[in-house]
């Protein structure tokens, strides 16, 4: 039986570095190896990166926005479309409500394939809200609505959002994020010793990671503003930051004594196992990939209550919770994690099981698949 051909509208893809992103890529080789032909479509955000490429054997697209936000969008919507046109896909998964699901419901009306479309995250920064902001948001939120087959769902608040503006529950499938856990896994003693000193981190230094892009919505600065307060009492805590993003001189400009910014990296699985614990201060999120892989490093995350936070972290007892925007709880949950190693300890071998139990990209990919059969009227392979 030939491939179920595949087109993936994103933003952006490999080498950027993204939840949405790392998750797809790391669905891709699961989806290519149970019959789906993927291809991706993305934006050439670095006029260094070449127009088409071949990652991890899988054919990327990388279409002009230059300019203006308005221009470059409308320009990515448009070379886009017409890449579909010749591309002919069976399906269209779009990533976000802007131009990705644009592109989507412009192919659908032409040639009536099936889409699905994916919002990463809730609140105020969501889709979902933004799109309401939009003058045009209400028309685009109407046509999205009607035409989407399937919005994949990654966690109960953006399900309830969907619901909220008017979306049939019978197009709703939740399929949440999933990371590799044969890959992410807990470091042996003398592994994390030798990780540590390639970059001279003591052995007996407490560690906390954050991973992810260095923008205002993950409040890193309210994390550093608190740093000098947490080593009053723990001395030996140390604050490493891997990313990179438009608030990286200013978080710099900032940092004092135990803070590393590590830049941008294509594995983070390293930095990872040499830590203790995982921090995400932001005040929105879906379901974080970057919450998933160090849970399955066995770190002890440390999170704010926003999007599916709940989902996956069970206050004090595989992690802990805080409210957003709130650096006098996010101390306390700091000081609190290290206060107890032992305890510490037991809560990153929780955070492990529960991602090996219910978040692992062998199930996500499964499931998405299985959507994509569904869809397109064919039998799974």
């Amino acid at each position: 039986m030939k491939p179920l051909r595949v087109a993936t509208v994103i933003h952006g893809y490999f080498p950027r570095v993204g939840g949405a992103e790392t998750q797809l890529r790391a669905l891709v080789p699961h989806l290519q190896a149970q019959g789906i032909e993927m291809t991706i479509l993305t934006r050439r955000y670095d006029p260094k990166l070449p127009a088409f490429q071949k990652v991890d054997g899988i054919s990327v697209y990388r279409l002009p926005a230059p300019g203006h936000k308005i221009v470059a969008s409308l320009l990515f919507t448009i070379t886009s479309f017409f890449r579909l046109l010749r591309l002919r896909p069976q399906l269209i998964h779009a990533h976000e409500f802007i131009s990705p699901a644009t592109v989507a419901l412009l192919a659908e009306r032409w040639m009536k394939n099936p889409i699905v479309v994916t919002s990463h995250r809730s609140g105020e920064i969501g889709d979902v809200q933004k799109m309401q902001r939009k003058k045009s948001g209400a028309l685009r939120l109407e046509a999205l609505r009607k035409q989407v087959s399937k919005f994949v769902v990654i966690s109960d608040e953006i399900w309830d959002e969907l619901l909220g503006i008017g979306v049939d529950p019978e197009k709703l499938i939740n399929i949440t994020n999933g990371v590799d856990t044969e890959r992410f896994t807990p470091p042996s003693a003398d592994k994390k010793l030798a990780l540590r000193t390639q970059v001279k981190i003591t052995p007996d230094a407490q560690l906390v990671i954050f991973t992810g892009r260095l923008v205002p919505e993950k409040r890193l600065d309210l994390l550093i503003s608190l740093w000098p307060a947490l080593r009053e009492k723990h001395p030996k805590a140390e604050l490493m930051i891997v990313g990179e993003g438009v608030e990286e001189a200013r978080l710099k400009a900032m940092a004092g004594e135990g803070i590393r910014f590590m830049g941008s990296t294509n594995d983070v699985l390293p930095f990872l196992q040499m830590a203790d614990i995982f921090v995400l201060p932001s005040i929105a999120e879906g379901l974080s990939v970057a919450l998933l892989e160090a849970m399955s490093c066995g770190l002890a995350p440390l999170l704010t209550d926003v999007g599916g936070a709940r989902e996956v972290v069970h206050h004090q007892k595989n992690g802990w919770i805080v409210p957003p925007d709130d650096p006098d709880a996010l101390l306390v949950g700091l000081q609190t994690l290290f206060d107890d190693e032992k305890m510490l300890l037991k809560r990153g071998q929780a955070a492990r099981q529960r991602v090996v139990a219910e978040f692992s990209i062998q199930i996500a990919a499964k499931k998405l698949s299985n959507l994509y059969f569904t869809l397109a009227g064919r039998k799974e392979q």
